[in-house]
């Protein structure tokens, strides 16, 4: 028998209706949405002719599409105290995520070839408690990996410009212009493919000149914004050189790059972008000394720079996608223990513990920029930026991101309006240190489903590990997805 999901303030996402209405949304038993009653008098007649397995009623908890974070490091194998399968999509869950793309590096092996992609997957299968899939990885010398890459089933190819901070940094190595053109050329009858990239180019100031280690500021002047308007001036080059391949920026911090990917687009280079809470919602000036927890690549940056960000996040902005980049670390590599490297920000892992409080970190943000006459965002730009645009990026948009007939039912029940303190008994992380601790947040998660399963509920916690591995299937012309 179907499941009847009800609430009084249902978002479908589905293009047709920007309000909320009040209604259900029956799910058949795999896990797939067979129709939505849109009035409570459809829902009447129909619990009145038709006997349901299971009827849920979220009053007026705000009911959405899942969200979707196509930017996760999960260090799983090789570094599960930072983060592995379990904990992250805990996490994910009880944030709201029913899908998560894993990035290809942090684990060992990462995923620069099959052999990779198959260790995750091996590893991450009755483990997850959301769906899963994986991006591939871009190295010198891997060329010959990447068309098989794609074929196993990653959802994309992922690389840096700027190299990895060690311990990875000789697993997960840089690519320069000429490689990735190269890469752009080797895939040229691969439509569907997609490059993500970080976009900063090497710095010319070591990180070991500095006399200030533990403040934030000598960290700061060691990644300048020339840093990412450099690499994002060669994705353009390469973007308007091959104008049928989808390049994506990930974890955009500076605004000065936006009125470039502006330019490219007129230009006709198919060039997307993402940022992250963390550049929407903190700023440079209220970062403590030795507050390692606020260290990332690209970096945090001052306040004014996020006046540059929100403008861009309308429909018609430069900012398609929020994702968290979540990268949390064990506290040794974090420089959080104590001793002589305690708070070292030019030492310290540049990651940050996000994944989890995604949503109310950038509903917060917006709410109080809103009040104070600050260019802010709806929910129906949290669902374009969280769901939709994400799915469109992965290529599952034709099965997840919206509430609608024949779309797996993937939910997010949570209240706009309640708030809560974050504190690391609230965090399901495999660590627990995170810029946001003791923060006030506005936006609380109630429940995660996912294909139709309580994956998380507020108060009765986690359901089984039914999350599925997503493996891509392409072709020239057509794109196909096998659940597992």
């Amino acid at each position: 028998m179907d499941l009847l999901f009800l609430s009084r303030r249902i978002f479908l996402g589905d293009g047709e209706q920007n309000g909320l209405i009040h209604g259900g949304i029956i799910v058949d038993t795999e896990g797939i949405i067979r129709r939505v009653l849109r009035t409570p008098q459809e829902v009447n007649t129909y619990l009145y002719n038709t006997e349901s397995e299971a009827v849920y009623d979220f009053g007026d908890l705000l009911l959405m599409p899942g969200l979707i974070d196509p930017n996760v490091h999960i260090n799983e194998p090789g570094r599960k105290d930072w983060e592995g399968f379990v904990a992250a999509t805990k996490a994910a869950a009880a944030g709201g995520f029913t899908t998560i793309i894993d990035r290809p590096t942090n684990a060992t092996p990462p995923t620069v070839n099959v052999a990779g992609l198959k260790a995750k997957t091996a590893t991450a299968r009755g483990k997850i408690y959301v769906d899963v899939g994986f991006w591939g990885g871009v190295v010198p010398g891997n060329g010959d990996q990447l068309i098989p890459l794609l074929g196993a089933g990653v959802m994309g190819l992922q690389c840096t410009l700027a190299g990895s901070p060690e311990p990875v940094s000789g697993e997960f190595p840089a690519v320069n212009e000429k490689q990735l053109e190269d890469v752009l050329d080797l895939l040229k009858d691969e439509e569907e493919a997609v490059i993500a990239v970080h976009a900063e180019t090497p710095g010319s100031l070591s990180e070991s000149e500095s006399m200030a280690p533990r403040e934030y500021k000598t960290f700061l002047a060691t990644r300048p914004p020339h840093m990412e308007v450099s690499a994002v001036q060669m994705l353009c080059r390469l973007s308007q050189r091959h104008p049928r391949r989808r390049i994506h920026i990930l974890n955009l911090s500076s605004g000065q790059c936006l009125p470039l990917v502006a330019e490219c687009h007129r230009n006709g280079g198919h060039l997307t972008v993402e940022t992250c809470p963390h550049y929407l919602a903190l700023g440079a000036e209220d970062i403590p000394e030795c507050g390692t927890e606020f260290k990332t690549w690209p970096p945090i940056r001052e306040r004014s720079n996020q006046d540059l960000l929100w403008p861009e996040l309308k429909p018609n902005g430069g900012i398609r996608i929020i994702a968290s980049d979540h990268s949390p670390a064990t506290p040794g590599v974090r420089c959080l223990t104590g001793g002589r490297g305690r708070g070292n920000f030019l030492k310290a892992w540049p990651g940050i513990n996000t994944l989890q409080l995604s949503l109310p970190v950038v509903w917060t943000a917006s709410h109080q920029r809103s009040g104070e006459g600050k260019e802010s965002i709806s929910l129906s730009d949290i669902h374009r930026l969280m769901c939709l645009e994400p799915a469109l990026l992965c290529g599952v948009s034709n099965f997840k991101g919206r509430i609608a007939e024949g779309f797996d039912a993937d939910f997010c029940v949570w209240c706009p309006e309640e708030e809560f303190t974050v504190g690391p008994e609230l965090l399901f992380t495999a660590t627990k240190a995170t810029p946001y601790a003791g923060r006030r947040l506005r936006g609380v998660v109630h429940a995660t489903v996912v294909r139709g399963l309580h994956v998380y509920q507020q108060f009765e916690g986690f359901g089984q590990p039914l999350g599925k591995v997503l493996l891509r299937k392409t072709s020239r012309k057509l794109v196909k997805f096998v659940r597992m």
